[in-house]
């Protein structure tokens, strides 16, 4: 039987490290949130802990397709649509929809993952990489989410750590 793979961010390092099957490691520079670590409703923080992949949106998209509540808008951001909303938190190409294992932790009640619509997904290349920017995602370059997407499974384990590894 194969493993399944993982998927190690931290948030220290502002990196992830997705480890496949057999072993095979690959590592992405991401972008968690601007307001730190933490899993209450609400804080807009990046929450740590052990999760699962719960739902993969996006399958087959092109790179750059808008989302507007897990749903691709019909729009592709292009500089001009850029432009009219620097500020906003886009989300684009793919979604990979995170939900807590640790019940009291970030699971459940109001450090719920899921309920705070916490997601993996593709981002501006205006945007930079490699620092704190979200509003409480992880950020990736769109490439770079398709491949996380194609690697991780429904059910695959997510591990956010505070510390770099």
């Amino acid at each position: 039987m194969q493993e399944r793979a993982f998927a190690r961010v931290s948030l220290a390092a502002q990196s992830m490290v997705l480890v496949g099957q057999e072993g095979r490691v690959r590592q992405f520079q991401i972008s968690t949130s601007r307001f730190g670590a933490g899993e209450h409703l609400g804080s807009r923080c990046t929450p740590r802990g052990k999760h699962v992949v719960r739902a993969k949106i996006g399958a087959g998209v092109e790179p750059g397709t808008v989302f507007v509540a897990r749903r691709p808008s019909g729009e592709k951001l292009t500089p001009s649509l850029y432009a009219k909303a620097p500020d906003r938190d886009w989300i684009l190409t793919r979604i990979l929809w995170l939900s807590g294992c640790e019940p009291g932790r970030n699971r459940l009640g109001t450090v719920d993952t899921m309920r705070r619509y916490i997601y993996i997904h593709g981002c501006p290349d205006q945007e930079p990489i490699g620092i704190p920017l979200s509003h409480g995602c992880i950020r990736m370059r769109n490439e770079d989410v398709i491949e996380l997407f194609a690697s991780l499974d429904v059910g695959s384990l997510v591990f956010i750590h505070e510390y770099s590894f």
